[in-house]
């Protein structure tokens, strides 16, 4: 027992010492160019804040509602979660390999023994021969034992292995959060476009409705011989052009909210009824949730994080390509015991070993190993560069959603005036047509620019809400990545309200 104890003694210390004799990998960071500060404006000028709360700013319950189903009833948040899972898994089985493995085996066997004693005797007297054991004489064997295998890791394959998994793993979850903000941000610019498109709908009504009134009174004053067929003519062309127009907008306004229907999983009928129970239009909040040092912002994209994660691996993998070129040793071991049935005799037999200590030095393989180190060096150059090119398209994001909230902001109080004076020279041109002073021709005029120009303000309304929910998602959504949680902790606490959920981690 005790050559046994030194001997395990022996291979558990060679193991230790020899794994420290890890393989250098490349950098697991890299620095990105990030500038110093935004170049576009900052709302605020850039106060620190979190987006956790972001939808909540607008105090409209359907849209977070909206979010929590569309993220419930999406197929990428949901191949997502199922690539985390598979990575959790992933890891643990890299985790596994730098530990021995024990598995336990049992048998048993019944049949003939095979041999025989006795075979001859003498007989005295009246004569009794000795008995003997008949060849069919069955026995039974039974065998358990522990067997147990160890790759010592020389020089840090196994280790490297895990540490990828990991890497993988944390980008996996990483790009789940950031499949849950891109729904976020879909269903709210869909949301935000069905809304526009019944303000739109409202404006072309209205339009409608005055271009048919002016059609029906001025045949009426043609029929009466005081306005010339050609006035009535073109009066009816307008009152047409407005009901087509009309018509194109209802289509594209149920096409858009079948869209949003496909989004959330909702029934369209149930949709329309919160959309008409809730109010038409909602002022945006003031954004006042951007950080004034980009590296800060860019940071907490889950994007840029998994890109970041994705160097990581990508270095591990290097360093494991490289260990496959050096030597492997394995230990291994194992305790038995047999028992053997016969006749009424039992026998019992107890076995164990320690090895074969076994080292595998591979010599000849046509560069296979070689090649394999190379193309992993490669994948962590694609690695670096993509990471590199995710920063600089963050950076750009924000500093585009930055320039159009700016802009679309600065152009509302222009919208708003453009709208109300032409609403009043159109009425002046209405007046003065109705008492003879104007022409149809001048009033359609002025009827087409006040339409141009309501449709103009949607237009930026509609414009705006995109900068905003544009800057949400460029800015990751909030998420942080030192707290996020992950898709089996999010699962656990679905009997939370979806606007409490929607809100705590978009």
């Amino acid at each position: 027992m005790r050559k046994l104890r030194f001997k395990l003694t022996a291979a558990v210390c060679l193991g230790i010492g020899l794994s420290g004799c890890s393989l250098t990998r490349p950098p697991a960071q890299v620095e990105a160019p990030v500038p110093t500060q935004w170049h576009a404006p900052l709302p605020h000028g850039g106060s620190l804040a979190s987006l956790a709360n972001w939808w909540s700013q607008l105090d409209d319950p359907l849209l977070v509602e909206l979010i929590a189903a569309a993220e419930a009833a999406s197929p990428n948040v949901a191949s997502a979660a199922a690539r985390v899972a598979e990575a959790r898994f992933t890891r643990v089985q890299a985790g596994a390999a730098l530990l021995p493995s024990l598995d336990g085996t049992a048998s048993a066997s019944r049949g003939p023994v095979g041999l025989s004693s006795g075979g001859s005797g003498t007989s005295n007297g009246g004569g009794s021969s000795s008995s003997s054991l008949s060849s069919s004489t069955p026995i039974t064997t039974l065998q358990a034992g522990l067997q147990s295998k160890w790759e010592i890791d020389l020089f840090g394959r196994l280790r490297a292995d895990r540490d990828a998994a990991e890497a993988k793993q944390s980008s996996a979850n990483a790009k789940w959060h950031d499949a849950r903000v891109a729904v976020a941000a879909e269903t709210a610019n869909a949301y935000f476009a069905e809304r526009a498109c019944q303000q739109q709908l409202r404006v072309s009504e209205s339009d409608a409705r005055s271009r048919a009134e002016t059609s029906r009174l001025t045949d009426l004053s043609a029929k009466a011989g005081f306005t010339a067929p050609a006035d009535a003519a073109l009066a009816r062309a307008s009152a047409s052009d407005a009901s087509g127009r009309l018509t194109q907008q209802r289509a594209q306004c149920a096409v858009q909210r079948k869209g949003l229907v496909s989004l959330s999983g909702i029934d369209e009928t149930t949709l329309e009824q919160k959309l008409a129970a809730a109010p038409a239009q909602r002022p945006l909040p003031a954004v006042g949730s951007i950080a004034s040092v980009p590296a800060e912002a860019i940071s907490q994209r889950p994007d840029v994080y998994a890109a970041e994660l994705g160097v990581a691996s990508a270095s591990a993998d290097v360093g494991s390509a490289e260990a496959e070129r050096y030597p492997k040793l394995t230990v291994s071991g194992s305790i038995g015991r047999s028992q053997y049935r016969v006749s009424g005799v039992h026998q019992s037999l107890e076995t164990w070993t320690v090895g074969p200590i076994s080292l595998t030095v591979p010599l000849l393989d046509g560069g296979s190993r070689k090649a394999n180190a190379d193309a992993a060096k490669a994948r962590y150059a694609e690695a670096v560069s993509l990471y590199r090119a995710n920063v600089r398209q963050a950076v750009r994001e924000v500093e585009e959603a930055l320039v159009n909230l700016d802009a679309t902001n600065a152009r509302t109080t222009d919208a708003d005036a453009a709208v109300k004076n032409y609403q009043a020279s159109f009425d002046a041109t209405q007046a003065r047509y109705s008492s003879g002073l104007a022409s149809l021709f001048e009033l359609e005029d002025s009827r087409r620019t006040l339409f141009a120009a309501q449709t103009a303000r949607v237009s930026l309304q509609r414009e705006r809400t995109e900068a905003w929910v544009a800057l949400y998602r460029s800015m990751g959504g909030g998420w942080n990545r030192q707290t996020a949680p992950s898709p089996s902790s999010e699962s656990s606490s679905m009997t939370a309200s979806p606007a409490a959920k929607v809100a705590t981690s978009p």
